[in-house]
C-alpha cells in the first residue's frame, strides 16, 4: 500500500485540496487527447478558463500535481491525477457595498420613533435627569451585550435568523419562524402610523396649516385656541384644541368606531397612504441590501438634519428653557421605584432592537472580518444619543407650549406615543412663524424615521427565508418581496378602519413585548449554554483577532439572561392598562392580547416537539471532535467568500484487473 498525502493549496484565489491515496500499480496509465485511465472512464470534467495547464493530467507522461511544477510530477506507472472541477451549489453570498451602508442601515433600524416619542416621555416621567443613570446601567450590562452577541453571530455564521440554528442549536430552530411573525405582526401597525404621517404631509402643503383653526367640517363645538389671544374664550374639561380634533377626527376618525368590537370601514384616504408607503418600501427592498443600502444614505441621515433644526429653532422660542428644565431636573427618590428600573430596561432593549433577526441579517452580509464589536458599540452609542438629544427637541417645544398656554410643562406633556406627535408638536409647529416648512420638515422625518425600521424588519423576514429555502427563493425574491408586502398591506387592513387606532394600540402592547422578550431570552441561552460560550468566544476571535473579555462572557452567561427575566416577570407581574383617548378595553381583549403574542411564541416549543420526533437515532448527546486542519482552512476560506468554485485533485489509486 502507498501513503497517505494530505495538503492544500490556495491558486487564484480559490481553495485546492490534495488528499488521496497512492498505490502503485503494474499498469502503466495512457494518457490521450481523451484523459482516460485505466478502468475506462474520461474526466472530461470542463476546467474553469482560470486555471492554469498545471492542474490538469498531463499527455506527456506525467501527472502534475496542482502546482503545476516537475516538483510535484507523479510517474505515470504510480498515481494518477483525476481532476474534479466542483461548483458549489451555494450562490455567493450579497455583501455591502460599503462599510457605511452597513452602518447607516443599523443605524437607521435602531433609531426609530421610539427615540422621539417614547424616550423623552418615559425619561421626565420617571425622575428627569435621574433616569438616565438606570437607562445607562441597563445599557451598559443588558442591550449593548445582547446588540454585540447578535452581530457576532451572523456575521460568523453568514445565516438568517432561521438557518443560524442549524450551525448553533438546531432543537431551537422555532425561535427563527416566530421572530419572522413577529416582524409580521410590526409591519402590520408600525407602518400605519407612517400612513397617518404621510396624511400629515400632504395635508401641510397649503398657507395655513388644517390643524391650526376651528373653522373646518370636522370641528366640533368644543373646538377651542390654546393659543388664543382673546381673554373672553373660556376653557372647560370637555374643551379640545384643534389639533386634537384633527388628529382624532380627520385623520383617525375614530368617533365613528365605539370600540374594538365594531371597527367600521376602512378610511380610503388612510388606504391609498399606505399603499404608497408600502409601494416605497418594496422599491428599495427588492434587489436586497445592494440598494437598500444606498436608500438609507437619505432616510438615516435626514431625520438627523432635522432634527438639528427644530433643536435650534425650538432652543429660540420663548419658554424652551423651562422645558428643558423640566427634562433633566433629577428626582432621586424615584430610583427607589421598581417602575423606573422597569422601564429603563424595556427602553433600551426596544431602542437597539436585538432579537427581531435585523441584527443577524445585516451583519450576515459583512466581510467575515469584520469589526463587528466596534461596530456594536459605535451604533448602540448613537442609539443612546440620538434618544437623549430627541428630549431636547421634544421639550424644548413643550416649554414653549407650556408658555404660551400658561400652564405648567407637565400639564402640556401629558401624552405619549403618537399624541405627542401628531396633536401637541403639531400644535406648537402650527403656531410657529413659517409653520408650514417646519410641518413638512417634521412629518417627513416621522415618515424617514419609520421606513428604516420598515426595510430593516423585512429584510431579516426575507434574509430568513431566502437562506432556509435558497432553491426556490433565491432566483425569486422580487416575486416573494412583492408578496411579502401584499401579505403586510392586507394585515393592515385593520388598523386602516374608524377603529384602527385602537387595534394599533393592541398590537403594540401585546404582539411584541412579552413574545421577542422571551424569544431572545431562549436566544441567550441557546448560545450562551447549548452552543457555549466558550465556542461562542472562539468564534469571534476568529473572526476579529481578539478574545472576548471576562465582562463580555459574564453577561452572555449570567447579566442577560438576568436581564431579560427581569423583564418578563415585571411584565407578567404589573401588566399595562391598556387605554386610548376615553377608550378603556374592555377585559376580553387581554385575552387577545395574549393570544396574539402566544401565537409567535408557541412556533419555539412546537419546533421542538417536531425535531425530536424526526431526530434519527437515539437521543444521545455526541461528542463532536475537533476538526482537521485542513477542514479548518476550507472552512475558513469559505467564509472570506473564497470557495464559490473548489478544485479537488484527487489522487487515485491504479485499477488493476
Amino acid at each position: 500500500m502507498g501513503e497517505v498525502e494530505e495538503g492544500t493549496q490556495q491558486e487564484n484565489g480559490r481553495l485546492m485540496l490534495v488528499d488521496g491515496l497512492a498505490e502503485k500499480g503494474p499498469k502503466s496509465l495512457t494518457s490521450s487527447s481523451g484523459q482516460q485511465v485505466s478502468n475506462g472512464f474520461t474526466t472530461s470534467t470542463p476546467q474553469s478558463p482560470r486555471e492554469g495547464p498545471g492542474t490538469a493530467a498531463s499527455s506527456g507522461g506525467t501527472a502534475s500535481g496542482p502546482g503545476g511544477g516537475t516538483g510535484s510530477s507523479v510517474p505515470l506507472g504510480g498515481l494518477r491525477t483525476l481532476v474534479v472541477q466542483q461548483t458549489s451549489l451555494e450562490r455567493p453570498r450579497e455583501t455591502w457595498s460599503k462599510k457605511m451602508d452597513f452602518l447607516l442601515s443599523v443605524i437607521g433600524y435602531a433609531v426609530d420613533l421610539g427615540n422621539v416619542w417614547r424616550f423623552p416621555y418615559i425619561c421626565y416621567q420617571n425622575g428627569g435627569g435621574a433616569f438616565l443613570l438606570p437607562y445607562l446601567l441597563m445599557a451598559v450590562f443588558g442591550g449593548v451585550p445582547l446588540f454585540y452577541m447578535e452581530l457576532a453571530l451572523g456575521q460568523f455564521h453568514r445565516s438568517g435568523c432561521i438557518s443560524i440554528w442549524k450551525h448553533i442549536c438546531p432543537i431551537f430552530k422555532g425561535i427563527g419562524f416566530a421572530i419572522c411573525i413577529i416582524a409580521l405582526y410590526i409591519a402590520f401597525y408600525y407602518n400605519t402610523i407612517m400612513a397617518w404621517a404621510l396624511y400629515y404631509l400632504l395635508s401641510s402643503f397649503r398657507p395655513t396649516l388644517p390643524w391650526s383653526t376651528c373653522s373646518n367640517s370636522w370641528n366640533t363645538v368644543n373646538c377651542n385656541l390654546y393659543m388664543s389671544t382673546d381673554h373672553n374664550v373660556s376653557w372647560s374639561n370637555s374643551s379640545t384644541s384643534p389639533a386634537e380634533e384633527f388628529y382624532t377626527r380627520q385623520v383617525l376618525q375614530v368617533h365613528l368606531s365605539p370600540g374594538l368590537h365594531q371597527l367600521g370601514s376602512v378610511s380610503w384616504q388612510l388606504a391609498l397612504c399606505l399603499l404608497f408607503i408600502f409601494t416605497i418600501v418594496y422599491f428599495s427592498i427588492w434587489k436586497g441590501v445592494k440598494t437598500s443600502g444606498k436608500v438609507v444614505w437619505v432616510t438615516a441621515t435626514f431625520p438627523y438634519l432635522v432634527l438639528l433644526v427644530l433643536l435650534i429653532r425650538g432652543a429660540t422660542l420663548p419658554g424652551a428653557w423651562r422645558g428643558v428644565v423640566f427634562y433633566l431636573k433629577p428626582d432621586w427618590q424615584k430610583l427607589l421605584s421598581t417602575t423606573v428600573w422597569i422601564d429603563a430596561a424595556a427602553q433600551i432593549f426596544f431602542s437597539l432592537g436585538p432579537g427581531f433577526g435585523v441584527l443577524l441579517a445585516f451583519a450576515s452580509y459583512n466581510p467575515f472580518h469584520n469589526n463587528c464589536y466596534k461596530d456594536a458599540l459605535v451604533t448602540s452609542s448613537v442609539n443612546c444619543l440620538t434618544s437623549f438629544l430627541s428630549g431636547f427637541v421634544i421639550f424644548t417645544v413643550l416649554g414653549y407650549m407650556a408658555e404660551m398656554r400658561h400652564q405648567d410643562v407637565d400639564a402640556v406633556a401629558k401624552d405619549a406615543g403618537p399624541s405627542l406627535l401628531f396633536i401637541i408638536y403639531a400644535e406648537a409647529i402650527a403656531n410657529m412663524p413659517a409653520a408650514t416648512f417646519f410641518s413638512i420638515i417634521f412629518f417627513l422625518m416621522i415618515i424617514m424615521l419609520g421606513l428604516d425600521s420598515t426595510f430593516a424588519g423585512l429584510e431579516g423576514v426575507i434574509t430568513a427565508m431566502l437562506d432556509e429555502f435558497p432553491q426556490t427563493l433565491v432566483k425569486r425574491r422580487e416575486w416573494f418581496v412583492f408578496g411579502l408586502v401584499c401579505v403586510c398591506y392586507l394585515g393592515a387592513l385593520s388598523t386602516l378602519t374608524y377603529g384602527g387606532a385602537f387595534v394599533v394600540k393592541l398590537f403594540e402592547e401585546y404582539a411584541t413585548g412579552p413574545a421577542v422578550i422571551t424569544v431572545v431570552l431562549l436566544e441567550v441561552i441557546a448560545v450562551s449554554w447549548f452552543y457555549g460560550t466558550n465556542r461562542f468566544c472562539n468564534d469571534i476571535e476568529e473572526m476579529l483577532g481578539f478574545y472576548p473579555g471576562c465582562f463580555w462572557r459574564v453577561c452572555w452567561v449570567a447579566i442577560c439572561p438576568c436581564f431579560l427575566l427581569f423583564i418578563i416577570i415585571s411584565f407578567l407581574a404589573f401588566p399595562p392598562e391598556v387605554r386610548l383617548f376615553n377608550y378603556h378595553y374592555p377585559p376580553w381583549t387581554t385575552v387577545l392580547g395574549y393570544c396574539i403574542g402566544v401565537s409567535s411564541f408557541i412556533c419555539v416549543p412546537a419546533y421542538m416537539v417536531y425535531h425530536l420526533l424526526n431526530a434519527k437515532g437515539h437521543y444521545l448527546i455526541t461528542h463532536t471532535h475537533p476538526q482537521s486542519a485542513t477542514m479548518k482552512a476550507i472552512l475558513k476560506e469559505t467564509r472570506l467568500g473564497l470557495c464559490h468554485q473548489q478544485r479537488y485533485s484527487m489522487r487515485m489509486p491504479c485499477i488493476t484487473k
